[in-house]
């Protein structure tokens, strides 16, 4: 049978639910109650942002039981009782490690929809955390310099639609490498200066011949951060 984690904390949404009061409302009278809270025990409530019905996020606080039963003193009797009681649970549940059976349908159907309400938030969470998924991704994959063309097979593996030619045109069109002359797709002043790009020759001799130049351009591991941050957070628009 499915089993709860035990809280510590418990959440201005839950309580208004419990005591059926309007959440709103709760809110208005946790709000008034703050000062005095923090004057004689130092610190504030916390105020935190859980997904509503529809799955947008919307302030709410999260109380310990000593707030929650500060709070409650602004209750009437039967809503006080409710609230103590439910917390006397959540003590014994501890007490048990942490588990308990739901005791009737409407419990269970209660306990499913808290549980899918904490998904919704996991998922919030992890879509809010993307890009900063992305971008340590981005600096696992930036040990060492590689080429542009390399540089383009990761961003389409971020589902970033360009290829090699692509990306040194969008490079030159927006000043990262140079459009005319001997420095044609040679890093600009500018992108040597941010780092993004390190520039190797090597020389090769030839019988008989002048000894030929060849130059290469490769993007630092700061470039492909930055670059791939760029590309994503455009994407992402």
């Amino acid at each position: 049978m499915e089993v709860a984690t035990i809280k510590t904390t418990m959440s201005s949404r839950e309580i208004a639910e419990l005591v059926g009061k309007p959440h709103s409302d709760l809110m208005k009278a946790i709000r008034a109650m703050e000062p005095a809270w923090e004057k004689v025990n130092g610190g504030r409530f916390s105020l935190v942002r859980l997904p509503d019905v529809k799955g947008e996020l919307r302030p709410c606080y999260e109380l310990t039981k000593k707030e929650c039963l500060y709070v409650g003193t602004k209750f009437n009797d039967e809503a006080r009782a409710k609230l103590i009681i439910r917390w006397e649970e959540l003590e014994t549940e501890k007490q048990q490690g942490g588990f308990r059976i739901p005791q009737s349908f409407s419990e269970a159907l209660g306990l499913a929809a808290k549980q899918a309400e904490q998904l919704e938030l996991q998922q919030a969470q992890i879509k809010e955390q993307a890009p900063k998924v992305l971008f340590a991704d981005s600096v696992t994959a930036s040990k060492k310099s590689i080429l542009i063309g390399e540089l383009a097979k990761i961003l389409r593996q971020n589902d970033v639609a360009i290829g090699q030619n692509r990306l040194f045109k969008w490079m030159r069109e927006n000043g990262f490498l140079c459009t005319q002359g001997e420095r044609y797709n040679r890093p600009t002043q500018r992108a040597m200066e941010q780092g993004l790009f390190e520039v190797i020759e090597r020389t090769i001799s030839r019988p008989d011949k002048e000894p030929l130049v060849s130059v290469t351009t490769k993007v630092t591991g700061k470039g492909q951060v930055y670059f791939i941050n760029k590309f994503l957070a455009k994407k992402a628009c």
